[in-house]
């Protein structure tokens, strides 16, 4: 039987969104020095791992509170699809580091360390644009703002990523080392993604309710 709650504006919501940002971005640091410094793979994989496990709490709360909230702030639909991509981002995070330690690849290639910048960079936008979200009226241009750098840092991605694969093809004769590093970039260009992803639908939450 669940309690629901009647509260026309809960914070809580946007508190716990902000929290699962921070943990993307913290896993997004950790990436970057992974692939900065191989020697320190599999040290941080476990922080990692413990990052991931800390953002699918966040999410089970998310999903727990909208089961037990009767009016949310804003679309239920709208806070189950955040709280996902939010998720989905640090899971494939967490996979690009698996891949690192698990094919043991060694010195990271100039584009995977690119990548991982951005994602540095994706995830401070998405994290501001969250922690502005609680007063969307006021605050609808600055998230717009936000959701537009995500984009623009999604499409240097893109470019670094076809740039590198291309790279990969050209420079590297062992085939397995093409798989390994390939997976790898995929997975990095994916963790991009959930960037760009969440970043559509916060600009649809400002769309409806600004």
């Amino acid at each position: 039987m669940f309690n629901f709650s009647f509260k026309h504006k809960d914070d809580e919501f946007f508190d716990l969104f902000i929290e699962s940002a921070k943990f993307f971005h913290a896993g997004a640091l950790k990436l970057h020095t992974v692939v900065s410094d191989y020697s320190q793979a599999e040290k941080l994989m476990k922080d990692i791992i413990e990052i991931e496990h800390k953002a699918d709490d966040i999410n089970e709360k998310i999903i727990d509170k909208l089961n037990q909230t009767f009016i949310t702030p804003i679309d239920r639909e709208d806070i189950y699809a955040l709280a996902n991509k939010l998720d989905d981002g640090v899971d494939f995070l967490q996979g690009t580091v698996q891949r690192i330690v698990l094919y043991k690849t060694g010195d990271s290639r100039e584009g995977t360390i690119e990548l991982a910048k951005l994602l540095i960079r994706s995830t401070e936008e998405l994290l501001k644009a969250l922690e502005l979200l609680k007063d969307i009226k006021k605050n609808q241009h600055a998230i717009l703002d936000c959701t537009r750098n995500i984009e623009n840092i999604e499409s240097e991605g893109d470019r670094i990523y076809r740039k590198e694969v291309a790279h990969l093809f050209e420079s590297t004769l062992n085939p397995i080392e093409v798989i390994k590093w390939k997976e790898v970039l995929e997975f990095l260009e994916d963790t991009l993604d959930r960037c760009e992803d969440t970043a559509d639908l916060l600009r649809g939450v400002v769309m409806k309710y600004a």
